[in-house]
């Protein structure tokens, strides 16, 4: 049996959703129960990542986790670590990690320092493993427009292979179904090329119809454009980051490992729009 968690947000759900369709027996691990997707084959857990005699309860007779990283908070790396260790006690034999693109303990991007931290201790353990390193959701870049209409940060010329969501989908059941085929393995899952912000822009402008620009920000103008929102300092510092660590490149690397994987070419970013319009 597979245990999913996630179910009721993007990546966690299409994973379910497929495995579902594939006639597979999961255990959809929530904190809500009425929040989680009704889906043959499924039944829910109720445990919170911090809950370490919730997820040794939720985890019993699981043979594999599909583990997406929890919420962005300062807690996130120690919740991370009683989940896995919870996970350990339950018995389970395999957990695939969802981490992100480029994850270091010197990363640029605050948040990959974390993914870091998190694949270390899922290292050490001595259960088997998969790493899914994702580059940015290609899904989220409409979301980069702020209310001018313009994407405003300090990428500078840096390029990002933003990646679609359905094909780390993809990806994970695969992993999820290989038996073990991919134990040990670090997966880098990056869209097919390497974009500009303004040549995001102006992807996201032919989709939409309208004028959308990208201004390059000073690492000072980005902190100050974002104080309006009242974020606590390490928000702030994630978001910058994101920034930052496209514009030094290390976001820009270019992986094969999805069409290897899956057998069908990364998706783009204008398929990617187009597909979220039907």
């Amino acid at each position: 049996m597979i245990a999913v968690t996630g179910s009721t947000g993007q990546l966690g759900g299409r994973v379910a959703r497929r495995l579902a369709d594939l006639g597979v027996e999961q255990r959809l691990l929530v904190r809500d129960p009425a929040r989680a997707p009704a889906l043959p084959g499924t039944h829910t857990a109720t445990a919170d990542y911090a809950d370490g005699t919730a997820v040794r309860a939720a985890l019993t007779g699981i043979e594999t986790v599909f583990m997406v990283s929890a919420a962005e908070t300062p807690e996130r790396v120690r919740q991370h670590v009683g989940f896995i260790d919870g996970a350990v006690e339950a018995g389970v034999r395999r957990i695939v990690y969802v981490s992100f693109f480029g994850a270091s303990p010197t990363a640029t991007f605050t948040l990959a320092r974390d993914h870091w931290a998190t694949e270390e201790h899922l290292r050490s353990i001595g259960v088997p493993y998969a790493i899914l390193r994702d580059n940015i959701y290609a899904d989220f870049t409409p979301h980069f427009i702020g209310a001018d209409g313009s994407i405003r940060g300090p990428a500078g010329e840096g390029r990002v292979a933003v990646v679609a969501q359905a094909d780390i989908a993809d990806v994970a059941v695969a992993v999820l179904t290989s038996d073990g085929a991919y134990d040990g393995r670090t997966l880098n899952l990056t869209g097919p090329a390497a974009l500009t912000m303004h040549e995001i822009a102006s992807i996201l402008s032919d989709h939409f119809e309208r004028t959308v620009s990208y201004v390059p920000e000073t690492i000072e103008e980005a902190y100050a454009s974002r104080a309006v929102y009242g974020a606590p300092k390490w928000q702030v510092d994630a978001w910058v980051s994101t920034y930052t660590a496209i514009a030094v490149g290390e976001l820009a690397g270019i992986s094969n490992d999805i069409p290897e994987v899956t057998g069908h070419p990364a998706t783009s970013l204008p398929e990617v729009l187009a597909a979220a319009d039907k």
